[in-house]
């Protein structure tokens, strides 16, 4: 059966490497018999969902038994007030990763080239590799930030797709506006262009940060910005992620390949109501600000390298292994996520949790170091 089943796979799908997802608190807790877990491994927010989008939710679960809007209309309509857009270029996704998936299998043919950083959220590489484009990974600078030098020499040769974060994932850098303004001018003008800015967020407050959207609105070319509801808003459990984008034209490109029904109601319903909680992102984005500066120093008091961070976490050079240090953090109910791109297997990234689970984490690290 095993020989079949490798026998009739696409070659793409057989040598695609695989999505480092992390482990659930109840594995964790089965395998190690721990109490109390620390999740730091999935950027969450720590205060939870807005109250507001809990009641949202909860008002639609008696109608489950109907199908949702297809188009989410409602939810288009105040993200494109929220953004200053019309609801005609906003394409919902299940997540802002299940807008990757669409926008490769909407563009992407084998052979294409497809130009994103090193290192990367894995999606950015994993889903071109599923298609049979070929792609190129740009490495950040010493100083863990864009290297834009790099970028463009990656750049001057034809690319049918470019893809970065900013800030970024895993490093957590932000391009300021000179230099976002500098790669997107050294971008192909025949390429289609995506800016995840799925930790918009947490820097949009930030005196330096480019509001891409302006940038972008003045180009002669495809380009989208990537959202989400995942971080800052809490809504990751229900998998809720946003595009906006050049034209209309591209969003019913888009739409012909992704599934008719990827909002379900209660995410539709939850989201709405969280784009209304201005309070509560503000809450967020403090409380992980000042837990990220104490996370900062106790790491860099261990003798470790932290990367500069505008987002909800930090990526750390542990000096060691990091896959087998992120294992013996689990005896003490800590989860973390090594980084397993080559180049990086030394480094961790540790999302910044509620007070309690950061302090949890430090003091596990102390005892490791021991």
């Amino acid at each position: 059966m095993k020989e079949t089943i490798e026998r009739l796979a696409r070659r793409e799908a057989r040598q695609l490497g695989r999505y480092n997802s992390g482990l659930s608190d109840d594995a964790v807790r089965q395998r190690f018999a721990v109490k109390d877990i620390a999740r730091l491994a999935s950027n969450e927010n720590p205060l939870g969902m807005s109250p507001l989008a809990d009641a949202a939710l909860w008002a639609e679960v008696t109608r489950t038994a109907c199908y949702p809007d297809p188009a989410s209309l409602q939810l288009r309509a105040v993200i494109a007030a929220r953004t200053g857009m019309t609801p005609e270029p906003v394409v919902m996704g299940n997540g802002s990763e299940n807008l990757l998936e669409m926008l490769c299998l909407a563009f992407l043919n084998p052979g294409d080239r497809v130009v994103t950083l090193l290192p990367s959220f894995g999606l950015h590489h994993l889903y071109p590799n599923m298609l049979g484009a070929e792609v190129t990974l740009v490495p950040v600078n010493v100083q863990m930030e864009y290297d834009l030098d790099a970028w463009a020499q990656a750049l001057a040769q034809p690319a049918k797709m470019v893809v970065f974060s900013n800030p970024s994932n895993p490093v957590g850098c932000m391009l300021g506006r000179e230099g976002f303004e500098r790669l997107i001018a050294m971008t192909p003008p025949d390429c289609v262009l995506v800016i995840d800015e799925a930790y918009y967020e947490y820097c949009a407050a930030h005196p330096d940060y480019p509001y891409s959207l302006c940038v972008l609105r003045q180009q002669a070319r495809p380009w989208i910005v990537l959202r989400t509801f995942s971080k800052a808003y809490g809504l990751a459990g229900l998998r809720v992620g946003y595009g906006l984008a050049c034209h209309a034209e591209m969003v019913e490109l888009l739409d012909r390949v992704r599934t008719p029904f990827n909002i379900n109601r209660m995410a539709q319903a939850a989201a709405q109501a969280a784009l209304l909680d201005v309070a509560h992102v503000a809450r967020s984005v403090t409380h992980v600000t000042q837990q990220r500066a104490w996370l900062r120093d106790q790491l860099l008091a261990m003798g470790w390298g932290v990367a500069p961070s505008q987002t909800n976490f930090l990526f750390v050079n542990v000096a060691q292994d990091s896959a087998a240090l992120a294992e013996r953090l689990l005896h003490f109910g800590v989860i973390v996520k090594p980084w397993l791109e080559a180049g990086y297997t030394q480094w961790l990234r540790i999302s910044v949790g509620s007070e309690a689970a950061n302090q949890q984490c430090i003091a596990a690290l102390r005892q490791c170091a021991q």
